[in-house]
């Protein structure tokens, strides 16, 4: 029997990510020929085309303010989303089109949409692994995940950054179609139906404002000049001239962190640098500071949730100079 019509609702806007349109549509149509019944709609404010980050234009198919009640809306997102406030317009379209919408999700900073039309309140929610805090911030009621790929809260979905929005559409489909369409669409386009680890794994993870205590400043400055060196909290004390047990409040206080913790975090910053230069495992912990390569897997382990060298093999390269590069799936 053939299976119901699904319809999917996309609102769209000016210097969207193509991407967050593009990757979870493939998707889509893909499940189409293994049996599902998708039918996707693109929405805008005004129903006028809009221009996408790259420059492709990408015509609407209605007006938000005429659109019918969808199974689906996604909403896409944008590099500029979470650096001005979201034009009221669209915000009203996202509230409008959600409020009838059997399920709601976003893709990458969409989610900074959702969160404008009061659809993140008391929510579990997230979105690129760069916003995450801010978006926490901006929006205090809703429960932000900083890991995750994608977070499922009732009727309510939002992804991670960019190709998490095909992370998602599978996951939507699987929910419909169950695990061995799903499978099949996964196979059809060379992707993981399901990635190992959480989006930690593409961070930076010191990225973001530098320490504003002049003391906390000169402990980075000390560890990141000589990581190799004694950064014990007793010897960090001494150099910058205050008690241990006042440098820890100062870490505490201003960066919620430990200074060994922070230590730590740079020399595993440090040794990801090591790695993607294409140093082995054994030498980025000598050079980075680690006092042996299991300390260093061990400090991999609670970051990324995976190994150096698994790091180093998903990171460093596509794979391209090989004569096969075959999915694991």
């Amino acid at each position: 029997m053939k299976p119901s019509e699904h319809s999917i609702g996309v609102l769209v806007f000016d210097d969207m990510k193509m991407l967050d349109l593009s990757g979870p549509a493939e998707v889509f149509r893909e499940a189409n020929r293994y049996g599902a019944h998708y039918r996707l709609s693109i929405v805008s404010v005004g129903g006028a085309s809009v221009t996408s980050s790259i420059g492709i234009r990408v015509p609407a198919d209605t007006d938000a303010a005429d659109a019918p009640a969808f199974d689906t809306l996604l909403v896409v997102g944008g590099d500029e989303v979470p650096q001005a406030l979201v034009d009221p317009d669209l915000v009203a379209a996202a509230r409008k089109l959600a409020s009838s919408a059997g399920r709601v999700a976003s893709i990458c900073t969409g989610a900074f949409i959702l969160g404008a039309a009061g659809l993140l309140d008391g929510k579990r929610a997230t979105t690129h692994w760069q916003h995450t805090e801010l978006l926490g911030r901006r929006f205090p009621t809703a429960r932000v995940e900083p890991d995750a790929l994608f977070v499922k809260d009732g009727t309510l979905y939002t992804s991670a950054g960019v190709t998490a929005g095909i992370d998602l559409a599978l996951a939507l489909v699987e929910q419909e179609h169950g695990p061995d369409l799903t499978r099949s669409v996964a196979r059809s386009l060379v992707v993981y139906m399901q990635r190992s680890g959480g989006q930690s794994q593409f961070s930076a993870s010191l990225q973001g404002p530098a320490p504003q205590t002049p003391v906390l400043r000169q402990v980075q400055d000390a560890v990141q000049a000589d990581p190799t060196g004694d950064h014990s909290l007793e010897a960090l004390a001494a150099r910058v001239r205050v008690s241990p047990r006042h440098l820890t409040r100062m870490f505490r206080a201003e960066l919620d962190t430990t200074p060994m913790k922070y230590v730590e975090l740079i020399r595993f910053d440090m040794a990801k640098a090591l790695l993607d230069s294409g140093h082995n495992a054994t030498e980025a912990a000598a050079r980075s500071g680690f006092p042996s390569y299991e300390s260093l897997r061990r400090a991999f382990a609670r970051q990324l949730g995976l190994s150096p060298t698994k790091y180093q093999r998903r990171f460093t390269t596509t794979g391209a100079g090989s004569r096969t590069s075959r999915p694991t799936q």
